[in-house]
C-alpha cells in the first residue's frame, strides 16, 4: 500500500519542496495565469478544493543523491493549494534513483525538510 502522508502547504515553496518543471512556483503561477489551458485547470481546482478538498494527492520526489524535495506532480494542485492557503495537503513520494523510481509504501523522509543547522 503506498505511503500517504500530509504536510503544511507552507512548505511549497522554493526553499523546501519545489517544483520540478519550473525554476520557482512565481514562474509556475505566470505560466498557469497565461495559458488558457492551464488557467482553466486552475480554475477548476479553486473551485473544488474548498468544497472537497483535495482528492488525488500531491507526488513528491526525493533525490536519494541530495536530499532535495520535488513536486514530481501535481504543479496546479500546488498552486491552487497555494492560493487558498489550504493548511495542508495530502501526498505520496517516491525516491528519486538511478536505478528508477517507485512510489513508496515507507514513511517519508521527514527529516528532509527541517532546517539543516550548521
Amino acid at each position: 500500500m503506498r505511503y500517504r502522508g500530509t504536510l503544511p502547504t507552507s512548505l511549497l515553496s522554493d526553499t523546501a519542496i519545489r517544483p520540478t518543471e519550473y525554476t520557482r512556483w512565481a514562474d509556475a503561477q505566470r505560466r498557469f495565469a497565461r495559458r488558457e489551458r492551464d488557467a482553466a485547470i486552475l480554475a477548476g481546482l479553486l473551485e473544488s478544493i474548498p468544497h472537497q478538498g483535495l482528492t488525488l494527492p500531491i507526488v513528491l520526489g526525493v533525490s536519494d543523491r541530495h536530499g532535495d524535495v520535488y513536486v514530481a506532480d501535481g504543479h496546479h494542485r500546488a498552486v491552487a493549494l497555494m492560493t487558498l492557503r489550504a493548511p495542508r495537503f495530502p501526498f505520496h513520494w517516491y525516491w528519486i534513483k538511478s536505478a528508477g523510481v517507485r512510489i513508496e509504501d515507507r514513511p517519508f523522509p521527514y527529516y528532509l525538510l527541517s532546517p539543516h543547522s550548521d
